[in-house]
């Protein structure tokens, strides 16, 4: 059957995302890249889709480093947009250059209908967080300027802001971290989101029992995968982001199947492993029967 649930307005996404961020709950959002891993996100009843840029430069066969433009970007998450009815948030690394690129990216997204942006503090051009490699930041002062210049240009008061500091990633101490979080909420944050590659959540959990401001916390358990969403969410956490999973999941799957098919010599080798063309037509909202003049 087709995906025939209604497709609300894209202006209450923004609304809804920020009820989220307020609810008595751990709101959930998770990568995507396109149109299909977005329904996919939404079929599995997350309440968010994250537009993530990992996920979007590997469909593009690229590393994580800038060099995906905004535009892909951006017609990426429309993509995702378009056929979803939940909010879409925007990972959109540095904001694509210094405050002015940033303040135009608010404008490009917002015009689409993009429920929220998240921008990081590192220099730009960037490099993934968890690639082997220098991860340089911006001077405290000089994010908080591109946050400030990104708000006075924002039209939707409901878009929601998220400062994304990667104060810990870059080996900083939780101080640091708390230091730059603070000041981006100062600047106009909505939410703040605290990134970290430790295997263990004991620094993430220690930033939200020392933070001192209403505005809510946002969690990527990538790497420090065994917390819970409630024990994020008793510590302070509102979102927590899935940011990667399920690109991960599928890139292994097509590696096994396309190696066992490569070996097999005739595809029903394979089938009871592949979904049917009738659930990718079903994804696809493809109609059952097709009307034809005589």
């Amino acid at each position: 059957m087709p995906d025939t649930q209604p497709i609300r307005a894209r202006a209450s996404k923004a609304a809804r995302l920020r009820a989220l961020l307020a609810g008595t709950s751990v709101a959930r959002a998770v990568g995507a890249h396109d149109g299909l891993t977005a329904k996919l996100v939404q079929r599995a009843r997350f309440e968010a889709v994250w537009a993530s840029s990992f996920e979007i430069s590997a469909s593009h066969g690229l590393p994580d480093a800038s060099l995906v433009t905004m535009t892909q970007y951006l017609d990426a998450a429309i993509a995702m947009d378009a056929v979803t009815d939940i909010p879409v948030i925007a990972d959109c690394d540095t904001g694509f250059g210094g405050p002015m690129n940033a303040s135009y990216a608010m404008q490009r997204y917002e015009r689409a209908g993009i429920a929220a942006l998240c921008i990081e503090d590192k220099l730009f051009p960037k490099i993934n967080s968890f690639a082997n490699a220098a991860q340089d930041l911006l001077p405290i002062e000089d994010f908080a300027l591109k946050l400030k210049n990104i708000k006075e240009v924002q039209s939707d008061p409901d878009t929601v802001l998220i400062a994304r500091t990667e104060a810990l990633i870059a080996g900083h101490s939780v101080g640091e971290a708390l230091e730059r979080a603070h000041a981006y909420v100062a600047a106009g944050a909505d939410a703040v989101l605290v990134h970290s590659k430790s295997r263990r959540p004991e620094e993430v959990l220690e930033f939200a029992s020392r933070w001192q401001s209403p505005v809510p916390l946002v969690a990527v358990p990538t790497t420090y995968n065994t917390v819970t969403e409630s024990e994020l969410y008793d510590a302070g956490y509102r979102l927590v982001i899935y940011a990667n999973q399920g690109l991960r999941a599928a890139v292994k799957g097509m590696q096994e199947v396309l190696r066992d098919l490569g070996g097999a010599d005739r595809a029903a080798e394979i089938e009871e492993r592949i979904a049917s063309m009738a659930e990718v037509f079903a994804l696809q909202g493809m109609p059952s029967t097709f009307h034809t003049k005589p």
